[in-house]
């Protein structure tokens, strides 16, 4: 059993149509639950509860301030490659762009990153396209392994892959994956995603599953805002990291909030 298999039984559409129906009063009464659920939370991102967005955001202060101080954790990425196997309407990476590919050498992975530990980072993002040719797992902890001793943080953002081909990676430092769904919805996905690897939906789906068995300690996930409907995204992301924090307890779960800009390949 996966998320995937729960993802699909969520009533997301009537949920929608929920949230777009909610009066201010159901906002009213709803803000005030201890605990609240799914369907709680499409009341939340209501039109009506427009008007309780001060409101929300003093208690979401409070709350963070309560479990996490007034720590932030700062990170920066370092992008390894844009080699890409994967076409993508949205991304500057997809393959059939007309762009220079550079991937770095292990030597410039670890002048760059000197770069931004010398600006007080401390946390680094790895970040690569899908291209088992030039991105392979072997160069992967390669990486990781020249980076570990003076970075107490290493994530990263790379093509989806086996829970033993991820087993590697952490032994030799990494403790975080970061993987975009892109889009929860499943016919956007299909048009978004054209050729290559990345065009089955549910396998990246369950990629944060699979990270969690090989060992990493946190585990990032997000849509890409813009794609499609923006209540249907912030639904299904609230219903998988739930899913994610009642059975992958052992790892912190984050959620990003990422913006599309114009690039080369934007749809």
């Amino acid at each position: 059993m996966s998320f995937v298999a729960e993802f699909n039984s969520l009533p997301l559409d009537a949920l929608v149509k929920k949230s777009v129906a909610t009066g201010s009063v159901a906002a009213h009464e709803t803000l005030g639950k201890s605990k609240i659920s799914l369907a709680d939370f499409a009341t939340l991102i209501s039109p009506a509860a427009g008007e309780l967005l001060e409101t929300m955001g003093r208690k979401a202060h409070t709350m963070t301030q309560q479990r996490f101080g007034k720590t932030i954790r700062l990170f920066a990425p370092l992008y390894l490659s844009n080699e890409c196997v994967n076409n993508c309407s949205y991304c500057g990476f997809s393959r059939d762009n007309p762009i220079l590919r550079v991937t770095l050498s292990l030597d410039e992975v670890k002048r760059e990153a000197a770069e931004l530990k010398s600006q007080g980072f401390r946390n680094i993002l790895l970040v690569a396209g899908e291209h088992p040719k030039f991105v392979s797992n072997n160069y992967l902890r390669d990486c990781i392994a020249a980076l570990h001793a003076d970075w107490p943080g290493i994530s990263l953002e790379v093509g989806p892959m086996e829970t033993e081909d991820y087993r590697p990676l952490v032994a030799a430092g990494a403790d975080g994956l970061v993987v975009y769904q892109e889009t929860y919805d499943r016919k956007v996905y299909a048009d978004m995603h054209t050729a290559g690897p990345k065009r089955n939906f549910d396998w990246r789906l369950e990629t944060p599953e699979r990270a969690y068995a090989a060992g990493f300690r946190r585990l990032g996930i997000s849509p890409l805002y813009g794609l499609a409907d923006w209540r249907y995204e912030a639904l299904s992301v609230a219903a998988h990291a739930d899913y994610l924090l009642r059975h992958c307890w052992k790892s912190a779960v984050t959620i990003s909030l990422p913006r599309l800009r114009p690039c080369a390949g934007e749809f």
